[in-house]
């Protein structure tokens, strides 16, 4: 459990956030100069907030008005930079040790344990500057979960990696969020990590925090545009991989009412699957269409139609307890007549779905306040 409600100054900028998750992944999702940073170095001690609380589980790290302010070296947080920050005179062993051994605390997380977790196996006896940007990550990553910590604070860790790094590194961040068994607070300014990582999401905008709750249901939101940024705002989908089709690399994965087809997915039947769905991608047809190439075409119920101004309008559709969320013209929605409660056909290129998008489905909170 992660409990925030607090505000302070810091420089220019007038910081006040509240919010909580039940544990899990807590993405703190905001654009550059929103406060992401001031505000982790509040809950790390780094900085005092004027006024408010900071909880962990059952630990009070900061309370205004109890006089609670645990110190640095008390509040036990791992943290990991964009940068790796090792020792480069010391082997990835010693690294991965050496907050273990500085912190003088036994630690109640075996290293053979985190090794195996990370993948560093073959690296132990390596020095810093042999390693790839990715491989420095993960080494960072390991010195932290092996310092003790009761919260591990990721402030955008992959923001200085190439795409094929970040590639290399998501799988075991999928891994890690699943097993590692402890709060993480995953700060990004990439919706495609926040999407796939995270269980609850954070809008930090201007110092603020405007909304906060599950994550599919924060993506799903049409009112936070200007927040989660438009071009790549979507639907999270769970589902569960029910076939593999060899023959024409597709596989197949059960979304409740409907069943997608998805090119190059490394996955096998049984496999619960999180899919970010772009809304950009998503077309929407008044009856049922034949001879397309479209693979993806099922029924769903249109939810919400929101009122815009501007050329573009925000469907949110329904699909069994699901929702699918467009971005089409309001001059379609006036040719389609579109409107709430309506039943249309959704179409969703199968290449639209990246494969890169595909996390391990976490289960998502439901009951944490909006």
């Amino acid at each position: 459990m992660l409990d925030v409600d607090i505000s302070g100054q810091v420089g220019s900028l007038d910081l006040e956030a509240k919010f909580a998750s039940d544990g899990g992944v807590t993405s703190l999702f905001g654009q550059s100069g929103s406060g992401k940073t001031s505000l982790t170095n509040m809950i790390a001690g780094l900085i005092t907030p004027s006024s408010g609380h900071i909880r962990v589980n059952d630990t009070t790290l900061f309370d205004a008005a109890g006089g609670v302010n645990l110190p640095v070296q008390a509040r036990r947080i791992g943290h990991v930079f964009q940068d790796a920050r090792l020792f480069p005179h010391l082997s990835v062993k010693s690294n991965l040790t050496y907050a273990r051994w500085a912190g003088r605390r036994p630690g109640s997380r075996d290293l053979d344990e985190v090794v195996d977790l990370l993948g560093l196996g073959t690296l132990l006896d390596r020095k810093p500057e042999t390693l790839s940007g990715g491989e420095k990550q993960r080494v960072a990553i390991g010195r932290a979960l092996l310092s003790d910590p009761r919260l591990l604070i990721m402030d955008e860790p992959l923001a200085n990696l190439d795409q094929a790094r970040r590639n290399d590194i998501l799988p075991y961040l999928d891994r890690l969020c699943v097993e590692v068994g402890i709060p993480i607070l995953y700060v990004s300014h990439s919706i495609e990590e926040v999407a796939r990582l995270s269980n609850t999401l954070v809008i930090l905008s201007e110092g603020r925090t405007p909304a906060f709750g599950p994550v599919a249901d924060m993506l799903a939101r049409t009112d936070l545009g200007r927040a989660t940024g438009r071009h790549e705002a979507g639907a999270l989908i769970e589902g569960k991989v029910v076939q593999v089709d060899d023959v024409w690399g597709l596989t197949l994965v059960d979304i409740g009412d409907a069943v997608l087809q998805i090119p190059d997915m490394a996955a096998k039947p049984g496999d619960a699957v999180r899919l970010r769905i772009r809304a950009r991608d998503v077309s929407l047809a008044a009856i049922p269409p034949r001879g397309l190439s479209i693979r993806n075409a099922f029924d769903a119920k249109i939810k919400s139609i929101s009122e815009e101004t501007g050329p573009y309008a925000e469907i949110l559709c329904s699909v069994g307890d699901q929702l699918i969320r467009a971005r089409i013209t309001r001059a379609s929605v006036a040719d389609l007549d579109l409107f709430t409660g309506k039943t249309v056909t959704v179409l969703i290129k199968s290449v639209a779905i990246d494969r890169r998008q595909r996390g391990p489905a976490l289960p998502l909170s439901t009951d944490v306040p909006v």
